[in-house]
């Protein structure tokens, strides 16, 4: 019993601890989220797209950081695990309390579609923070915008996104990559920066097609009442962000052995 009383704990401890680090909070978040509901076309929801898909590198630095302090005898393994914990924990229950407003009395389908927008807004930026947090602990520090936003839309795209990635790097260096390199190095590192225009487009494209299509269904099914919404909202959110986890566990290879330097200090 202490140990299930231990796990709750720490999963609560680790979602705030995404949450505040979190730049897009809100007010701030719920307007983000309304432009996701606009036309994708328009400017506004191509602007609100990059902003959620693009967490600065010294908020995620800063947040990797922080787990190491409340976890200081941590290896880099068990920190990216805990990452995995803290995001899952994250979307699972935000999809599920969007979902659950759907039986406040009062509340009816029209509000839980709206709020469904900031959550959809929030899923989009935890599983930025995340990805990019992964990197950070393979010593990896991506400045780039436009780097950042390829990677975190690849993972969510799972191995499609990977063989993607792969196939476009091969096209634009005129050779395939090698086996033993890893697909989320090639787009954080190894690629030049006037290839990565051409790949984050086509990579883009398929993302929108995809997430498009799997979210704009869960965010229908939120909106059912008598609870079952929050189970479709959290159940939802799970299975994307699990495709998210198992990506990253490919992209850049097995755990590093020591932290890289920056975050040693």
């Amino acid at each position: 019993m202490r140990r299930d009383k231990n796990s709750r704990t720490s999963a609560s401890e680790a979602t705030t601890d995404l949450e505040r680090a979190l730049p897009v909070q809100g007010d701030d978040l719920a307007r983000t989220g309304a432009a996701l509901g606009r036309d994708l076309d328009s400017p506004g929801w191509q602007r609100a797209l990059n902003r959620v898909l693009t967490v600065q590198h010294p908020v995620v630095e800063a947040h990797v950081r922080q787990l190491r302090r409340r976890h200081p005898d941590h290896t880099p393994a068990q920190i990216l695990r805990t990452l995995e914990r803290e995001y899952l924990a994250a979307v699972t229950t935000g999809g599920a309390a969007v979902g659950a407003s759907a039986v406040i009395p009062g509340v009816g389908i029209g509000v839980s579609l709206a709020l469904s927008g900031a959550e959809t807004a929030y899923f989009l930026e935890a599983s930025a923070l995340y990805a990019q947090s992964v990197t950070e602990v393979h010593g990896i520090a991506v400045t780039d915008p436009e780097r950042a936003r390829t990677i975190v839309m690849a993972m969510m795209l799972g191995g499609p996104g990977a063989e993607l990635v792969r196939q476009l790097a091969g096209e634009a260096i005129g050779t395939g990559p090698a086996r033993s390199a890893f697909w989320g190095d090639l787009v954080a590192q190894r690629l030049p920066k006037v290839t990565m225009s051409g790949i984050s487009d086509l990579v883009r494209k398929q993302f929108l097609k995809r997430f498009v299509r799997s979210q704009g269904t869960t965010i229908l099914g939120r909106a059912i009442p008598f609870g079952i919404g929050a189970v479709i909202g959290g159940f939802g959110n799970h299975t994307l962000g699990r495709r998210v986890v198992t990506s990253s566990r490919t992209a850049f290879g097995p755990a590093p052995a020591v932290f890289p330097g920056e975050l040693e200090r």
